[in-house]
C-alpha cells in the first residue's frame, strides 16, 4: 500500500535524481518532480496548472526552496543543479525518506534536533497545489522559510529572463496574488500561518540534465518574487497552498483539504472490483487515475466529458491510446460511468469514418492521420458491453459504427480502404498510420504502408463485432458477416511466412511483403475474435517468446533484424530512430496475456511475469509505469515516467489472467 525509499535512494545524489514523483488534479494540471528536489525536466514543477483543461498547460510554480533556522544556524533542504554541474544547496544530504502512500509523496528531512516532512497533494478538479510542512513532537522550535521560484510558460518551453522583467506582488487579505507579465493569469499563494517577505530575484542557467540528454533547450532562469517565514513549535504544521483559480474557490480549511484528497484516493482502490485482489495492484489502481481528465465536451455546452492523457509529461490526448487504455483505466477499475461518457464523446469526433490520433494541447484542429484508432473504439466498445451489458449506448453509437465500416470499405483518408481481397490497406507518403507512428524530419522511421497485420486484425474484429450487434439489435447485418469472413480467409492466405512459422508484418508493402518478427501479429491472436487459424498459434507464440519477450514486456523488433536499436536515448533523431526498432513497450503485455492464454500456457507463469513488470514502480516514475524500457538488459526504462496504456493493460490483463 506505500512505496518507501530510504537513504540508500535519498542520499544518493544520482538515485534520487532518476526517482520522480508526480500528482494530478484530474483537469490536466499537475505537480512533479525528483526525489533529491532538483528540477531535471523542463515539465518538472510545483504547479503545472491546465487554463483551458484539460489543455493549456502552463508552469507557474515551479520549485520552493526551504530553510530551516534554527538559533544562529540555518539548514537548507533544497537541491539544485546549475548550467555547469554546481549542486547547490545539497539539501538532499538531509532527505531521510520519501514515502508514496495512495499515490501522496511525503518527504522526510532530519537535521539536528529536528525531524520536518514535506507532503504535496493536488486540489482534484482545480489547478491547486498544496505542501504541508509537519515539525514532528521531538523536534525542537524552528523557523521556516519557503522561497517561491516562479515563471509562467507553457510546459514544453523554457523560460529566459531579464533583468528588468519583475512580476508584479500584491499582498491581498487572503494572500499574495504574483501576475508575471500583463494578461498572465495570476497566481495565488496563501498560507495557514506565518507572514510573506517580498523580494523579487532572478536566479539564473538552471540545468535540466533530462532535456540535455534529450537534445532539448535545457537552462532555465526563475524568478522569486518573495518567501514565507513562519515559526514553529513541535508537533505544529504549516500548509502553503498556489493556485491558478480565484480567491473565492480556495479553501481556507487547509486540514480538511488533506483529508478529503486522502479520502478520495482511498476510495479510488476500495470502489475498485480489484479491491479483494492482491495488493500489488493497489498502487496501479490509484496510478491509473492519474490519467482520467474531465473535459469541457466540444460542442456540447458546458457539461464536462472525459479524456485520457496518453502519458506524463508531454502527451497529450491520443484517440489510439484512450482507447486501448479504456478497458484497463476505466473498466477493470469499476469507473463505468466514465467509460460509457468517453465512448459517447469519442463517437461525437468521429469525422469521414476516422477518429482523430490526437487532439493537441494547445487547442489546434484534432489530428486524423491514423489508420486504426477508430477500429481500436470497436474493442473499447465490445469490453464495455461485455462488462456492463449497456445496449442503450450501443443503439446510441450504432450509426457511427456502421459508418466507420463503411466509409473503410469505400475510401477514408490517406489512402484508407478495404482491397480486393477484403484486407484494409493504407499509407500516405510522409505519414506513419499505425500506432508504430516515429517521424522526424520528413523521416518515417517505421515504413508500415500497404496492409498491416494488427491492422488487419483489428478490421476483421471490427466487421464481426459489427455483425454480432447488428443481430443483437435487430439490424441487417449479412454485409458484415461477410466482409468480415472474407478479411479472414485472405488474412491467413497472405499473411502467414512458411519460412519463419509466423506472420508478416505488411504484406503489399512498399517493397512487397515484410517477413520482419515484431510483436503486431500478437492481436491476430488474442483480440475479441481471433483472425488467425488456431493451428498457427502455438508456433507464432514460440517465435515471439524466443525473440522479442523480456522481463519489461516485448521488444518491438527481432535483435538479428538489421536496424535493431537495443538502447533508446540520444537527440530526438536518435530515440524516434530506436522508437519501434527494438525498444520495450510494455502495453504489448496486454496482447500477449491475451494471446498466451489462448494457446494454453498457464495463468501462475504470465501473472508471475506481471508481477516482475509491476515492480518497476519502484523505479523511475514511482508508483506508475512508464512508456518504454530498452530493448537490451539491463532494460532501462526511458521515455515518459507515467504511460496510460502501460498502466491501463497491465491491470487488464491481470484482471483477465483472474478470469482464466
Amino acid at each position: 500500500r506505500m512505496i518507501v525509499l530510504g537513504r540508500e535512494v535519498c542520499g544518493n545524489l544520482e538515485a534520487a535524481l532518476e526517482c520522480e514523483w508526480l500528482v494530478t488534479n484530474g483537469i490536466g494540471g499537475y505537480a512533479s518532480g525528483t526525489v533529491a528536489g532538483a528540477n531535471t525536466r523542463r515539465y518538472h514543477g510545483l504547479l503545472v496548472a491546465a487554463l483551458d483543461p484539460p489543455r493549456g498547460r502552463t508552469l507557474m510554480l515551479a520549485r520552493v526552496e526551504e530553510e530551516l533556522v534554527l538559533g544562529d544556524q540555518t539548514f537548507y533542504l533544497a537541491t539544485n543543479e546549475y548550467h555547469d554541474g554546481t549542486i547547490y544547496p545539497l539539501g538532499y544530504l538531509h532527505l531521510q525518506e520519501c514515502r508514496l502512500v495512495d499515490g501522496i509523496p511525503t518527504f522526510t528531512f532530519a537535521v539536528p534536533g529536528v525531524t520536518l516532512t514535506r507532503t504535496v497533494w493536488m486540489e482534484d478538479g482545480q489547478n491547486t497545489t498544496y505542501l504541508r510542512y509537519a515539525l514532528s513532537e521531538a523536534s525542537r522550535s524552528v523557523t521556516l522559510r519557503v522561497s517561491l521560484f516562479t515563471t509562467y510558460r507553457d510546459h514544453h518551453a523554457g523560460t529566459i529572463g531579464v533583468p528588468d522583467w519583475e512580476f508584479a506582488v500584491s499582498q491581498q487579505d487572503r494572500g499574495v496574488e504574483i501576475i508575471a507579465r500583463e494578461g498572465a493569469h495570476p497566481l495565488r499563494v496563501a498560507a495557514s500561518r506565518g507572514s510573506f517577505i517580498q523580494t523579487g530575484v532572478w536566479y539564473w542557467r538552471y540545468l535540466h540534465r533530462r532535456e540535455r540528454e534529450r537534445g532539448l533547450d535545457y537552462l532555465e532562469d526563475l524568478y522569486t518574487p518573495g518567501l514565507l517565514v513562519t515559526d514553529l513549535q513541535p508537533g505544529e504544521t504549516v500548509t502553503l497552498l498556489a493556485s491558478a483559480e480565484p480567491w473565492e474557490a480556495l479553501t481556507t480549511d487547509f486540514a480538511d483539504a488533506f483529508e478529503r484528497r486522502q479520502m478520495r484516493q482511498r476510495r479510488l482502490w476500495s470502489g475498485s472490483p480489484l479491491a479483494h485482489q492482491s495488493e500489488a495492484l493497489h498502487d496501479l489502481v490509484v496510478a491509473a487515475d492519474q490519467f482520467v481528465v474531465r473535459v469541457l465536451d466540444e460542442g456540447q455546452g458546458t457539461a464536462p466529458s472525459v479524456g485520457i492523457i496518453a502519458g506524463y509529461h508531454w502527451f497529450e490526448e491520443w484517440g489510439r491510446d484512450a482507447l486501448i487504455s479504456l478497458p484497463g483505466l476505466l473498466l477493470v477499475t469499476g469507473r463505468y460511468a466514465e467509460a460509457r461518457a468517453l465512448l459517447q464523446r469519442y463517437a461525437r469526433l468521429v469525422d469521414h469514418g476516422m477518429l482523430p490520433v490526437r487532439l493537441p494541447d494547445a487547442g489546434t484542429p484534432a489530428q486524423y492521420e491514423s489508420i486504426d484508432a477508430s477500429l481500436w473504439y470497436f474493442q473499447a466498445l465490445h469490453h464495455y458491453l461485455r462488462t456492463t451489458g449497456d445496449d442503450d449506448l450501443l443503439t446510441a453509437v450504432y450509426p457511427t459504427l456502421v459508418e466507420i465500416v463503411r466509409t473503410y470499405q469505400d475510401e477514408a483518408r490517406f489512402g484508407i480502404a478495404v482491397d480486393d481481397d477484403g484486407l484494409l490497406a493504407g499509407g500516405f507518403p510522409g505519414l506513419a498510420l499505425t500506432w508504430m507512428d516515429a517521424r522526424v524530419d520528413g523521416w518515417v522511421v517505421t515504413p508500415r504502408r500497404g496492409k498491416p497485420v494488427e491492422v488487419n486484425a483489428l478490421w476483421y474484429n471490427a466487421a464481426r463485432l459489427l455483425g454480432d450487434w447488428s443481430d443483437r439489435l435487430g439490424k441487417p447485418s449479412d454485409h458484415f458477416h461477410a466482409a468480415a469472413d472474407r478479411a479472414r480467409q485472405s488474412f491467413n492466405e497472405r499473411f502467414w511466412y512458411p519460412e519463419g512459422g509466423y506472420l508478416y508484418d505488411v504484406v503489399d508493402g512498399e517493397a512487397g511483403d515484410d517477413p520482419t518478427l515484431r510483436p503486431n501479429q500478437l492481436l491476430a491472436i488474442g483480440l475479441a475474435y481471433p483472425t488467425l487459424d488456431r493451428r498457427r498459434w502455438e508456433t507464432v507464440l514460440e517465435r515471439v517468446e524466443e525473440r522479442l519477450l523480456t522481463p519489461r514486456g516485448l521488444r518491438t523488433l527481432d535483435p538479428a533484424a538489421p536496424g535493431y536499436c537495443g538502447h533508446y536515448g540520444g537527440d530526438q533523431r536518435t530515440r524516434d530512430g530506436a522508437y519501434h526498432q527494438g525498444t520495450v513497450w510494455p502495453w504489448l503485455t496486454g496482447a500477449y496475456v491475451d494471446a498466451a492464454l489462448r494457446s494454453g500456457r498457464h495463468a501462475d507463469s504470465l501473472r508471475a511475469f506481471l508481477t516482475g513488470i509491476i515492480a518497476t514502480l519502484r523505479e523511475g516514475g514511482l508508483g506508475t509505469i512508464g512508456e518504454i524500457f530498452d530493448g537490451d538488459a539491463p532494460y532501462q526504462g526511458n521515455g515518459c515516467i507515467a504511460q496510460a496504456w502501460s498502466v491501463a493493460e497491465i491491470l487488464r490483463a491481470w484482471e483477465r489472467l483472474a478470469r482464466a
